[in-house]
This record gives structure tokens, C-alpha cells and sequence, in this order.
């Protein structure tokens, strides 16, 4: 899956730019009648970008690696040294896999940045699936600027309950979408207790039984992962390269 003309002579986002980026656009029941947004249209400016990702919500310290399960699965998460350019932008990269019954099911590379105001930008995934150590499908794979696909916002710099915003936009491929739950959510995983969470919601018109609340906790990130209709918890267990477990 896993947030504008926001150019400017400055490097500073606008506030009506911000607005438009925020504002949903049009969607579909799934790939085959898609509708193309053309009302979505980010204009990305370097300058606008700073080189480090440090929004509490998410934080991207090179070193780091959050572990999770869901279910008999594993999940690693390690945020990298290198970059990536897109658009002019030099991305974090991000290192996601998938373990089923210790077999690597799914690869994944993620990149991301932060612009000025601390909103956490998508920029784009090289994702693999995988099968007895081979690739069956790269499904899923987009990078902002190729082929029409555009960022989205992953972490808005200032939250607001009810706020909805596209996390990825490449047409009828890659349309994951955000709003805004909750402020002050708590939650409780293997790895510990967290409270002042922030809650959002996660789905996509392309699945549109694709229906998850996301947990990220203040100077940690992602912590939970729930799954609307099943329950189904995806929970941090561990977190490496980091500062101790809370109490």
C-alpha cells in the first residue's frame, strides 16, 4: 500500500495549497471503472523539504527498526542510511518485510520525506512479493513522478479530527487515503503502553473493504494496527537501534 502546488519563491508552503491537499478527491469501486483524479495535482518544491523526517508521529532515525506480528506473521521495519531523489527530493528510505512462518513473503521499499511544516510525505514503494525466495508480483509498485502517480501525505504536521487526505495517488493502482479519528487515543501492545496516540483511519476506494484504524505513538510511530471488521492486530513487539521500551 502505507500522506499541492506548494511551490513557492520562499521554500514555504502555502496555506491555501495545504488546503487543496487535504481535500479528498474522486475515487471508485476498483480498478476496472476507476475514475482518474485530475483535481489532485501536488506540485513538489525541494526547497520546501528538510532532511530529516522527525515528526513525533513518525520519526525516521537511520538504525532503527520496529518489529511487529500479525497473527503467525512477522514484520520488520527498518528505516535506512540511504536515499532516495525523487522529484528533486531526497527521500528516507525505509526497509518493510513481511515474514510468514519465517519465509519472506513480502519486500518492500518505501520512501519518504518531510517538508518545512512537518507534514510526512509518500513518495512511493518498489514492493515484491514473494514465494519460495522467488518474485510472483510487484503489484502495488509506484513512484511519484513516473507514469502519472503523485505523493500523498502520510502524517499531517497538524492533525486535525475529521481531516481526510490522500496518502498515495497512482490511478487505479495505488489510492490509499487517511482521516483523522483521534488525538488522544491510548494503546496497549507486546511492546508497551502508550497514551496521547494519534488515531486514523486507513482505506482506499479501490478495496473499499479495506477498513484499518492506525495507532502512532508520540516519539515512537506506528505501534497498532487494527483491522475494522476482523479485529485483526498488527502490534509492535520490539523496537532496535532506539531508546528503551516505555514502562
Amino acid at each position: 500500500m502505507a500522506t499541492l502546488s506548494w511551490s513557492r519563491a520562499s521554500g514555504v508552503l502555502g496555506a491555501a495549497a495545504i488546503l487543496a491537499c487535504l481535500v479528498t478527491g474522486c475515487g471508485s469501486s476498483g480498478e476496472d471503472d476507476c475514475i482518474v483524479d485530475t483535481s489532485y495535482d501536488p506540485a513538489i518544491d525541494p526547497a520546501a523539504f528538510v532532511a530529516a523526517v522527525d515528526n513525533p508521529y513518525s520519526p525516521l532515525t537511520p538504525g532503527a527498526e520496529l518489529v511487529y506480528v500479525d497473527g503467525a506473521d512477522t514484520i520488520r521495519v527498518a528505516v535506512l542510511a540511504d536515499v532516495k531523489v525523487i522529484l528533486g527530493v531526497t527521500c528516507t528510505v525505509v526497509h518493510d518485510r513481511v515474514f510468514e512462518g519465517g519465509e519472506l513473503a513480502e519486500d518492500t521499499y518505501d520512501w519518504f520525506a518531510q517538508d518545512t511544516l512537518g507534514n510526512v510525505w509518500y513518495f512511493g514503494e518498489d514492493t515484491k512479493e514473494m514465494s519460495g525466495g522467488v518474485v510472483v508480483s510487484t503489484e502495488g509498485s509506484w513512484e511519484a513522478g513516473v507514469d502519472g502517480a503523485k505523493p500523498g501525505i502520510i502524517i499531517p504536521a497538524n492533525p486535525v479530527v475529521g481531516q481526510e487526505y490522500r496518502q498515495e495517488y497512482y490511478a487505479c493502482i495505488a489510492e490509499d487515503m487517511g482521516e483523522i479519528l483521534d488525538l488522544d487515543s491510548s494503546a496497549t501492545v507486546p511492546y508497551g503502553t502508550f497514551v496521547g496516540c494519534l488515531k486514523t483511519r486507513d482505506f482506499t476506494p479501490l478495496e473499499p473493504e479495506v477498513d484499518e484504524n492506525k495507532y502512532y505513538a508520540p516519539g515512537v510511530g506506528l505501534v497498532l494496527t487494527v483491522d475494522v471488521g476482523s479485529g485483526a492486530r498488527e502490534e509492535l513487539v520490539d523496537v532496535l537501534g532506539r531508546g528503551p521500551a516505555p514502562d
